[in-house]
């Protein structure tokens, strides 16, 4: 009930706003904002070995966070030593090695007080007052460099072979003599780093006396006839690059001194059906531990393998009827002959013990959840540190559960995603965390539960200047009761009882998840929502974090449930009242690329417009470990290959189609692109196609811009949302 209090209330109040500054209205998001924001590095500690300070660089600088006094320091700048660096002389021949192959730039020596840094191709040892010296200035790259762990000696890799350098003589030992263009010691090929995620190929003894290598010979490793076409004349760029099917490098492992001397090779017998994705060494150097995979990856075993005599015994073996997803899944403990190992035996990865005979000690994690890292270990309070999504198949937190089980103890309270980086003795962590809600924030803290800095704020400024419009999870089932979830954004403006069109954007892939309780800041999908688009983004089943029976349906059929899945997904957003069921558009790239064109080909009473980013466009033309993990060998399944492809299907299309593609591209080969066109035209179906020149996966620097815009526009003109104005959003308000 109404009140004369009431009305003077609000006349009151109505008066003082006509008085009262009006408060300046949020920008909307456009392209440019989106690709002029700055870019902030991820805070990403090198501890030191004792756990009590941290490294990490920022804007050109090396910083020293000391966690006792709770302070930090700029170390020193990186400037004087690229200076000082002699840059190595480019090779004429473009070197294809993949974006995954890691290189420490940053070690610590085993005083906690040295740091060794490897730029610009040289090596450096920076002391504590910032003061180096300079152990190398030569104009070829010393490539992976590796600290011994007696601080002593750096390994590291020139050309094909590897090397020792010995810091207080500064002699080097040339420990390999046989590498060639295609037999690389201590180096990785194109396709395991991609699909194993295996960053490097080289490991000290922890006794620093010997070192492991892999040897990959990939002589019969396909040869794809890349070409650089800007200059003058056409130049040939040939990439190794195993498609389904083809053959794989075949690879060893052995063992050296780091004196020099003959290779010990492990017997592993033959490898070319084989993967080997894992190595460490025990830390007693007695053994070297090694995962090696079935080449369909259905098999795994964890070998035990003597480096005097090359030996192999088998200390676990599993096997699955569909696959076993790659993970960084062993940890081997040093005050016992244990280790830890994670596996999805149960349906949902978690953690075991296990003896160095392999025998079971127990499953210390269990639940219909996943175990998503290892984090870490402290071996005195004998506690595991792990994230895991146990709270929500949106989240990642931080937990700890003691070597003999139990209740897992949560240790990030906050909601969201949690980015950990443990120390190496178990007791402090970096948290990078956000959500829907809230800006990324770094903190530090002790895994006893103390809060001892913020070391990065969130930040607001984008909230406060920018409009950015709020992201909703949307929970969905499907008619066997799976639970499926999805993020919607509401376009600026959002008025109940409009038909509003929609952009779906789409990975869909295994090996990924998409839909998080976590900042997404500005980018795309806050570009189209202010355009006046609803965005529409779901995890269909064969994606990663619910579980290997949620992943499984995918199985030997790629794109038959995901497509399903996510017309499932159009119609619940279409049911929800708000959008237009003849205006709906899908985007994606790489396998969102494919699945764009396939929602197309085989669900266009759904999707009208589609913008393929990268796409692969028929199975035969990827890479052999990731294809081969989910729809096995070509000629074992030629039904499901034949099936699975666009192009084979290309006739279906019935929508608008805009494909964009790096005509050098390393991972999804431009061959997808140009087989797509080949058959749209022998089809009689009208199609748009964009290039671009670089040497990459995606599309970055200064083509992103026009290629956003491109994008934008193509739904615009096609979607028919030209409102305001018919131009593409270039910076300014639409």
């Amino acid at each position: 009930m109404r009140t004369v209090l009431g009305r003077l209330l609000a006349i009151s109040l109505t008066s003082a706003a006509f008085l009262a500054p009006a408060p300046p209205s949020k920008k909307p998001i456009t392209i440019n904002d989106v690709v002029t924001q700055p870019f902030h590095r991820p805070l990403e500690p090198i501890w030191s070995p004792d756990g009590r300070s941290f490294a990490y660089i920022e804007e050109g600088k090396v910083t020293r966070y000391d966690v006792e006094e709770r302070r930090s320091k700029v170390w020193f700048e990186t400037a004087p030593l690229e200076k000082a660096a002699k840059s190595p002389v480019q090779s004429k021949n473009f070197n294809w090695q993949n974006r995954r192959v890691s290189s420490d730039s940053y070690q610590w020596f085993p005083n906690n007080k040295d740091l060794l840094a490897s730029v610009k191709g040289d090596l450096f040892v920076v002391h504590p007052d910032g003061k180096y010296d300079q152990i190398t200035a030569t104009d070829i790259d010393e490539e992976d460099p590796k600290l011994s762990p007696d601080g002593k000696q750096v390994l590291y890799r020139t050309g094909s072979d590897l090397y020792v350098i010995d810091l207080a003589t500064k002699q080097v030992h040339r420990l390999t003599h046989d590498g060639t263009p295609t037999l690389l010691n201590g180096e990785l090929d194109w396709v395991y780093p991609e699909e194993l995620d295996l960053g490097t190929a080289t490991w000290w003894s922890p006794d620093s006396k010997q070192i492991a290598y892999m040897q990959f010979d990939i002589s019969h490793e396909f040869v794809y006839p890349q070409a650089d076409l800007l200059g003058e004349r056409a130049l040939s760029e040939p990439e190794r690059y195993p498609q389904s099917g083809t053959p794989n490098a075949q690879v060893r492992i052995g063992v050296i001194s780091a004196q020099g001397g003959n290779t010990k090779w492990m017997r592993l017998a033959e490898t070319s059906n084989t993967l080997l994705a894992r190595i460490a060494w025990l830390p007693d150097s007695s053994a070297i531990a090694v995962e090696r995979f079935s080449r369909v990856q259905d098999k795994l075993d964890l070998l035990l393998c003597d480096p005097s005599s090359g030996a192999v015994h088998t200390v676990i073996h599993e096997q699955s009827k569909t696959w076993i997803n790659v993970a960084d899944n062993l940890r081997l403990l040093n005050s016992r002959r244990e280790f830890l190992w994670t596996s999805e035996r149960s349906g949902f990865r978690h953690i075991y013990r296990y003896s160095v005979n392999g025998e079971l000690l127990g499953q210390l994690t269990k639940g219909d959840w996943e175990v998503l890292t290892l984090a870490g270990v402290n071996e005195t309070k004998q506690q595991i540190y792990y994230t895991s999504n146990q709270s929500s198949p949106l989240e990642s937190r931080l937990y700890s559960v003691s070597f003999n089980g139990g209740e897992p103890l949560e240790l990030t309270k906050e909601a969201g995603v949690h980015f950990i980086h443990l120390n190496p003795t178990g007791t402090y962590y970096l948290d990078s965390f956000s959500n829907l809600k809230r800006p990324g924030e770094t903190v530090l803290r002790s895994t006893a539960g103390e809060q001892i800095a913020s070391l990065r704020a969130p930040d607001l400024k984008p909230l406060e200047e920018y409009d950015i419009l709020p992201g909703e999870i949307v929970e969905l089932k499907a008619p066997d009761g799976t639970i499926l979830y999805a993020r919607l954004i509401k376009p600026a403006g959002f008025q109940s009882g409009t038909k509003y069109p929609a952009v779906v954007s789409v990975y869909g892939g295994p090996g990924v998840q998409v839909v998080h309780n976590m900042w997404y800041g500005l980018d795309l999908d806050q570009v189209l929502a202010h355009r006046g688009y609803v965005v529409w983004q779901l995890d269909n089943r064969g994606s990663s974090g619910r579980g290997h029976s949620f992943e499984e349906p995918i199985y030997r059929e790629l794109g038959k449930q995901e497509v399903a899945d996510q017309r499932l997904g159009v119609e619940h957003l279409i049911g929800m009242g708000f959008v237009d069921p003849n205006r709906i558009g899908i985007t994606g790239w790489s396998y969102g690329g494919y699945m764009t064109i396939r929602c197309l080909l085989f669900a266009p009473d759904i999707f009208e417009v589609g913008v393929a980013g990268a796409p692969v466009t028929d199975w035969h033309n990827y890479d052999t470990i990731y294809t081969e993990r989910y729809m096995g060998l070509p000629d074992q399944n030629k039904k499901a290959y034949e099936a699975s492809s666009n192009v084979q299907n290309a006739a279906r299309l019935q929508g608008k189609l805009l494909i964009m593609h790096n005509f050098e591209d390393d991972n999804v080969l431009f061959q997808n692109t140009m087989q797509m066109v080949n058959a749209l035209e022998r089809a009689n179906k009208q199609y748009f196609l964009q290039l671009y020149p670089l040497k990459s996966h995606g599309v970055g620097g200064q083509l992103r811009k026009p290629l956003y815009e491109a994008m934008v526009d193509f739904f615009d003109n096609n979607l028919g949302n030209r409102h305001q104005t018919a131009a593409v959003n270039r910076g300014t308000s639409p």
